[in-house]
C-alpha cells in the first residue's frame, strides 16, 4: 500500500464511511455454525474515514492508505469488497482507492466494515454495475455482519447476526465517544466462556421503550481495565454504555456544548471525540449527489 493521495480537483469529493455505534447489544443465542444470535440498535455518527476512488480501464485493485502496514493487502475490507464486487458484476476495469482512515481500529465503532460497505456503494455507481441495494448487502454480509447495516443506511434494529434489519428512528442526541487505548478483538469476546448468551429475546417495540444496555460490557470491562475506567468516568457526566464489542465507549448529550464541555475534562490519559446521531448515513446523501 502507497500513501499518496490523489490531488483534489474542486470536483473530487470524498466518499464517507461513517461510524456506527449499538445503541443496545443483546446476545439472544448462538447457532451451530458458531455465529451469535443478536438484538440491536444502529444508529450512525458524523465521525467518519473517508475513500476516494479512481476509475480504470486496466483490471487492477489498487489500494492507497495511511495505515501503512497495520493491515495486510490480503486482509483488508477494501480490496476484498472491490473484488467481490468485480467478480458479481464481471467488470472489466479496476479502480485506485485512497482510504484516510480516521476511526479508530478494534474500537466496536465499525470502521472496517463501513470501509467495505462504501467501497460497494461506491464503485456500483462509479462502475455503472447497476447491482441493487439488497445484493450489495449480500455481497457485503459475506464480508462481515455489520456490512449490510452500513450498505442500508438508515439507523435499524437488526437481529440474527445483525444483518436482518427494520429501519427505525431514535432521538439523535450529541455522544462523546472515548477511544480507550485498547484493541479489542470481536471474536476473542465471542468467543468467550464468560459472554451471556441468554438474553431473552424480546419484540423491537419493548427494547426500544426500555433501559438500553449491552451484553458484551460486563465481559469487557472485566478484561480490559482501560475500557472499564473511561467508562467510569463518563457516565459521571451522561448516561453512557460501550457500543459493539468495545473498546470505545459513549455517553449521551441532548446539546453539542454539554457534550464539548465534558470533552475538555477529559483526563490527560485518555482521548475522545463529539460526533452527532445520525439516522441517515453520510453515505446515502453522498450517493445522491451523483
Amino acid at each position: 500500500m502507497n500513501s499518496t493521495y490523489p490531488h483534489k480537483s474542486a470536483a473530487s469529493k470524498s466518499w464517507p464511511a461513517p461510524a456506527k455505534l449499538n445503541l443496545f447489544l443483546h446476545v439472544t443465542g448462538q447457532r451451530t455454525d458458531g455465529y451469535h444470535e443478536l438484538q440491536t440498535l444502529f444508529q450512525f455518527i458524523d465521525h467518519c474515514d473517508y475513500l476516494d476512488f479512481h476509475v480504470t480501464e486496466s483490471a487492477d485493485l489498487v489500494l492507497h492508505s495511511n495505515l501503512g502496514d497495520a493491515v495486510a493487502d490480503s486482509d483488508n475490507l477494501i480490496l476484498k469488497a472491490a473484488k467481490s464486487l468485480k467478480r458479481y458484476t464481471q467488470y472489466k476495469g479496476g479502480a485506485h482507492i485512497w482510504l484516510n482512515k480516521l476511526l479508530p481500529m478494534g474500537g466496536g465503532l465499525g470502521g472496517g466494515s463501513s470501509d467495505a460497505a462504501t467501497t460497494l456503494v461506491a464503485l456500483n455507481a462509479l462502475w455503472k454495475t447497476n447491482v441493487s441495494q439488497s445484493k450489495l448487502a449480500e455481497i457485503g454480509l459475506a464480508l462481515g455482519a455489520d456490512v449490510p447495516v452500513f450498505i442500508n443506511g438508515l439507523a435499524a434494529f437488526a437481529e440474527g447476526v445483525g444483518e436482518q434489519l427494520v429501519n427505525v428512528q431514535p432521538k439523535e442526541p450529541w455522544y462523546l465517544v472515548i477511544v480507550p487505548n485498547v484493541h479489542v478483538s470481536t471474536k476473542d469476546i465471542f468467543q468467550d466462556p464468560d459472554l451471556p448468551r441468554n438474553t431473552p429475546k424480546l419484540d423491537m417495540n419493548s427494547l426500544l421503550t426500555q433501559q438500553w444496555t449491552n451484553d458484551c460490557q460486563k465481559l469487557v470491562t472485566t478484561k480490559y481495565p482501560q475500557v472499564a475506567n473511561a467508562l467510569s468516568w463518563l457516565v459521571e457526566y451522561a448516561p453512557s454504555r460501550m457500543t459493539g464489542t468495545g473498546a470505545c465507549v459513549f455517553g449521551e448529550f441532548t446539546h453539542s456544548q454539554q457534550a464539548l464541555d465534558a470533552l475538555a475534562e477529559l483526563p490527560a490519559d485518555m482521548q475522545g471525540f463529539v460526533a452527532k446521531g445520525m439516522n441517515k448515513s453520510p453515505l446515502l446523501t453522498r450517493l445522491e449527489q451523483l
